[in-house]
């Protein structure tokens, strides 16, 4: 059963205030690396465990460590929606199995109908989220058929529905602001990605967005801002979103 917006945490995180800022990170990443994006404000890491150098359970793991205590999604991503992912389903589903006790929350696509109920079954048996992505790489469904998916993945038990679409025209950039706002009690993730929606990462948690995504070291998807230029602007519009990382940086230099 998925979790209403009340209930919704990542790991210790909560997910029902500000807005939060996820970097996608892959394993050719270092432990000052990740210590430097904390010490900006990162809030979730999303470990992109397609994109790995090795799918074996135990370099995989050892992998994962690197973010302890870090709140956590860890994203299988099939070739389909733009990952790396290139073994069987059954591979991916024994691998999304040994590494949810590991993480906060897993990110399956509603379109891998081999494995997405399994998978969702997987996190919520160890009590975690279950987040149910879409990404469309060459355009922005209408907003009707938008909305359909946001409401298929709710059925099928996601918890956060993850909506990434690139964004052609203003149109485009209409519909996915009007589903943030209308599905924005359903948990929900919107990103217009490409050059014309680059401004979606900075709006569109203004209009119920739970979460947006920023970038260390090379972008996971186009239209992405760095990590530090997107926490200037975030603690520019967002005044608590501000006050937020005032705390977190004083907690950091008092450990």
């Amino acid at each position: 059963m998925s979790k209403d917006a009340h209930q919704l945490c990542l790991g210790s995180l909560d997910l029902g205030g500000n807005p939060r800022l996820v970097v996608g990170y892959t394993d050719d990443v270092s432990s000052d690396t990740i210590k430097k994006s904390l010490a900006l404000g990162l809030d979730v890491a999303e470990l992109r465990v397609d994109k790995y150098a090795y799918s074996d359970p135990i370099y995989v793991l050892n992998e994962i460590s690197k973010f302890r205590d870090i709140p956590t999604i860890a994203t299988i991503r099939s070739s389909d929606e733009g990952g790396d992912w290139c073994g069987t389903e059954a591979e991916r589903l024994s691998l999304f199995k040994t590494i949810i006790s590991h993480v906060d929350a897993i990110d399956i696509e509603l379109l891998s109908k081999e494995i997405m109920l399994d998978v969702i079954e997987t996190a919520h048996e160890a009590g975690k989220l279950a987040v149910v992505s879409y990404h469309n790489f060459k355009s922005t469904p209408s907003y009707d058929d938008l909305v359909e998916l946001v409401n298929e993945a709710k059925k099928k038990g996601a918890d956060i529905v993850k909506i990434a679409c690139t964004a052609i025209s203003q149109s485009d950039m209409q519909n996915l602001a009007r589903l943030t706002i209308d599905c924005s009690s359903k948990n929900i993730i919107t990103i217009a990605m490409g050059s014309k929606g680059l401004v979606s990462r900075l709006m569109f948690p203004a209009l119920g967005s739970l979460m947006t995504f920023a970038y260390v070291g090379r972008p996971t998807a186009t239209g992405q801002l760095r990590l530090d230029e997107t926490l200037d602007l975030l603690r520019l519009f967002y005044p608590e979103f501000n006050e937020d990382k005032i705390i977190h940086l004083k907690l950091l230099e008092n450990m």
